[in-house]
């Protein structure tokens, strides 16, 4: 019996210790969802799931090699500080709108339908800290123009 009893202690101490921490980790998670993203326009709020890629490495793959993207889905590019940068679609198989925002999160320019596996170099052509990439056609679709804004936990934070 008490081979039974020490065996089972430990184990319901942990699972209860897992609890707690999942019950308190989950309100915490809730305060920042970096998946979502808000594009205000004229014509509404238009909601939007997004992979976040911060380095080098993850912005260097981007959407490469992906098959297809959701309307609903897009990613993110964070370059930490406002700079002029520029994209282009090799290896990308799939057309994209590029959406380049400032650090406050005003649309400064739209590239609309980038052509798959094109090396051709598209310019932000002003300083900016984000570029949300989404499937082609879509920024027009939504009547999404520059001076519209982004929302997302990135925007407005202080740059690095």
């Amino acid at each position: 019996m008490t081979f039974f009893a020490s065996g089972v202690l430990p184990l319901a101490r942990r699972s209860a210790a897992a609890l707690a921490v999942l019950l308190v980790a989950a309100p915490l998670a809730a305060c920042s969802d970096e998946g979502r993203l808000v594009l205000h326009s004229a014509t509404g709020d238009h909601v939007f799931n997004v992979e976040v890629v911060d380095t080098p490495e993850s912005r260097a793959q981007g959407l490469m090699f992906r098959q297809d993207l959701a309307d609903d889905a897009g990613m993110l590019f964070d370059f930490k500080q406002e700079r002029e940068v520029s994209f282009w679609m090799q290896n990308t198989f799939i057309p994209l709108d590029m959406i380049f925002v400032g650090a406050d999160g005003v649309i400064k320019t739209i590239h609309v339908n980038a052509r798959p596996q094109d090396t051709t170099s598209i310019p932000s052509q002003v300083p900016v800290q984000f570029v949300l990439e989404i499937p082609g056609g879509r920024s027009e679709e939504l009547g999404i123009k520059p001076g519209d804004t982004m929302e997302h936990d990135r925007v407005g934070k202080p740059l690095n």
